[in-house]
């Protein structure tokens, strides 16, 4: 295995574990509301996250290397976190919606890292997924975001 493809796997890597925090988070998200949309949509997003993390996976594969499989120890901690947190605000609409973004502002910042790395090492045979799977993370961001604000504008 080239230094190219431990490099590329590394990174994969790294994204596999934040998407599935990503699906770890959001289902606990769906699990703390009880807004019947709000908890589809984490539901989805959840699902799509899974979905993002098995193509990493299979990418990986696909490049000998061998894929993770867990969530990150930050992630596991964060959803602690906001179980307790949830406790005492009462798992309002709100408090969700906050730790949503909070979750997708990480993920965010582990995908510009990636893009950074990608570009650093000319690793051109991830980008095209990397970036695709990054804007879709954005669009999730800007939509709790936008669905925090309306919360915060109700309350």
């Amino acid at each position: 295995m080239t230094d190219m493809n431990k490099e590329a796997i590394s990174v994969l890597n790294d994204l596999i574990e934040t998407s599935k925090d990503g699906q770890e988070g959001f289902k606990t998200c769906a699990e703390d509301i009880k807004h019947p949309e709000l908890k589809a949509l984490f539901v989805k997003r959840s699902g799509d996250c899974a979905t993002a993390a098995a193509e990493l996976q299979a990418t990986v594969r696909s490049m000998g290397g061998d894929p993770e499989t867990s969530t990150s120890v930050s992630g596991d901690l964060h959803r602690r976190w906001v179980d307790v947190k949830a406790m005492f605000t009462g798992k309002d609409e709100e408090a969700v919606l906050n730790e949503a973004e909070r979750g997708e502002d990480h993920a965010l910042k582990a995908y510009r890292d990636a893009i950074d790395k990608i570009n650093k090492h000319n690793l051109v045979g991830i980008r095209d997924l990397v970036e695709r799977q990054y804007h879709g993370v954005q669009r999730n961001h800007d939509q709790v975001k936008a669905l925090r604000n309306q919360a915060r504008a109700r309350s």
